[in-house]
């Protein structure tokens, strides 16, 4: 016999064990790009990857790109983890498409809060943040406190809400629909509401950083906005300042998932735990503007009076999000015969 060959053919077989083992510890991460990726590497990736040995793969997109990618795949994803909006997540969860979340083995769960996790562990949210009022208190004086002090008449052409196609205006639609008395199967007061604060906005937004220099130039001085864009704004010198409506804020719950058939599950549930854990959340909060779901998260007081947090997080209203995904596309029609200009 070759032993030569047996030394080479061992050397190659256990050359393959090792590659394949180590591939088997790689993770492949479906995540939001920009800022939200360049935090995410360092408050939740580098210190898994620390603990794990686990190498990180990113493949950058949004919630519906990932949606259609786990339903293209049947059930044989390619993904171990996703980073989703849950109303997307709710739709992915009826078709069966994800992994139940086995909390046993997420160490952090205990310290989550219980309106994180869907009723059926299918998937978590990792972050609220909210729809509510943002103003310059170089212009307005007296905070506002409720959505129906954007119907002010001093506010006629210094306010600024979003288009429907964004998320900030399908969520002030909801809102002032709640406020009405209308529900998620019947919009109507909330579009009559909805009709006059379009006529007196100075712009139907449909990218959220379109207010920025909106709100430096001085042509608006209140808007339907979001905490951690007024965050960043503030960082970046602007006098503003975010108001929670008495009525509630609407938050908004991104949401992680593994998908059905995802390759490597137990190590996904880790990387989930890491997301979750309380420096994960603290880092990510002080970094994007972003409020925790883990209750022993301690955040700066400049960061606790911009996003969702404690109190202000337990007023949070949360729409169904399997009704909000499934009578969007109406709404949506809806609001370009009624609203749009």
């Amino acid at each position: 016999m070759n032993h030569g060959f047996s030394r080479t053919l061992a050397f190659g077989l256990v050359t393959a064990f090792l590659c394949c083992a180590a591939q088997a510890e790689d993770l492949v991460v479906g995540i939001f790009g920009g800022s939200f990726a360049d935090n995410s590497k360092i408050c939740h990736i580098a210190p898994f990857e620390k603990k794990t040995g686990a190498k990180v793969t990113l493949k950058l997109g949004n919630s519906s790109q990932f949606a259609a990618a786990v339903r293209a795949t049947g059930g044989k994803s390619d993904f171990d983890v996703v980073y989703i909006d849950n109303s997307l997540a709710a739709q992915l969860k009826n078709e069966k498409l994800l992994e139940t979340l086995d909390k046993s083995k997420l160490s952090n769960a205990p310290d989550i809060s219980p309106k994180a996790f869907d009723k059926d562990n299918q998937y978590v949210a990792f972050e609220t943040s909210a729809t509510l009022i943002v103003y310059d208190p170089t212009q307005i004086k007296t905070p506002p406190t409720s959505w129906n002090d954007l119907y002010k008449p001093e506010y006629a052409g210094k306010l600024a809400i979003g288009d429907i196609s964004g998320t900030s205006g399908a969520q002030l639609l909801i809102a002032l629909n709640r406020m009405k008395g209308g529900t998620l199967t019947n919009m109507d007061p909330g579009f009559e509401a909805i009709k006059p604060l379009a006529k007196a906005s100075v712009t139907l937004y449909t990218q959220a950083d379109q207010l920025v220099s909106m709100f430096e130039r001085k042509e608006i001085a209140i808007a339907v906005w979001y905490p951690d864009r007024a965050g960043a704004a503030m960082d970046k010198g602007l006098p503003l300042a975010v108001a929670y409506p008495k009525e509630g804020a609407v938050g908004i719950l991104p949401a992680l998932v593994i998908p059905k058939g995802a390759k490597s599950p137990e190590l996904a549930l880790k990387y989930i735990d890491e997301v979750l854990s309380r420096d994960g959340q603290a880092c990510f909060a002080e970094k994007s503007y972003a409020g925790p779901v883990n209750t022993k998260a301690t955040v700066s007081d400049k960061a606790a009076k911009i996003v969702p947090y404690r109190e202000t997080f337990d007023k949070l209203y949360l729409p169904e999000p399997e009704a909000v995904a499934k009578g969007l596309p109406e709404w949506s029609k809806r609001w370009q015969r009624e609203v749009a200009r």
